[in-house]
């Protein structure tokens, strides 16, 4: 009954082990895949105004009835974040408030605006109406403009534009989740488009390091031997 007992014992702590060496090769191997996995930005659409172009100033009347100055240059410090949105669009219901947390967390120096088209009658406004007051957006300028769409090719949503307060186009793309949204930011304080860009440029620079590395490795074993 003793040697049962601790052959059992035996096997379990065995067990045990080999399972804590899993563990560990499968941590192993998670990091090595999130290296390697380039970082998810915006998707950057090739039609419409171009990144680093000047917008063009457009006016455009709120939903609230107060105007609304989207594009061109302005006297404001901050950037504007333009969000395209619809009552019909269930992802956008979900990033909104992804989106008023990220121009929060950037203390001022950056104002958010929410567009939208499709209001051709008095019963499609009152669901835009419904939209913003469901949203708890009513804070913000919400624009409904089929020519603001039309402007910056706006085919699918959600869809953002990140203007600078000198007019200049800084970022876009399609975005459904915060680090789509973070990574509109980045793009405009690194002068890199989009990130699936700034990983391209940077490719050849991690070939080399990596090249020199294995060189370094190939020096150091034939030294020692």
């Amino acid at each position: 009954m003793t040697q049962a007992l601790l052959a059992s014992n035996v096997v379990l702590w065995v067990l045990v082990v080999g399972l804590s060496l899993l563990v560990l090769a499968l941590a192993r191997q998670v990091g090595v895949l999130h290296e390697r996995v380039a970082p998810a930005g915006a998707l950057l659409p090739t039609n419409g105004p171009k990144v680093g172009e000047l917008t063009t100033a457009m006016e455009i009347t709120a939903l609230d009835g107060k105007s609304v100055a989207i594009g061109g240059e302005k006297p404001d410090p901050g950037a504007m974040l333009v969000l395209f949105i619809s009552p019909t669009c269930p992802v956008c219901k979900s990033l909104v408030p992804t989106a008023k947390s990220l121009v929060n967390s950037e203390q001022g120096r950056l104002a958010l605006v929410f567009a939208s088209d499709g209001a051709e009658n008095e019963q499609q406004l009152q669901q835009h109406r419904a939209y913003v007051k469901d949203l708890r957006i009513t804070d913000y300028p919400y624009v409904i403009s089929m020519q603001l769409g039309m402007t910056y090719q706006v085919s699918k949503l959600p869809f953002a534009l990140l203007i600078g307060n000198d007019g200049i186009l800084k970022s876009k793309g399609l975005v459904n989740s915060r680090e789509h949204l973070e990574s509109l930011l980045e793009s405009m304080e690194t002068g890199v488009a989009s990130i699936q860009e700034f990983v391209a440029r940077n490719a050849p620079h991690k070939q080399e390091d990596q090249e020199d590395q294995d060189e370094y490795k190939s020096s150091a074993l034939e030294q020692t031997s």
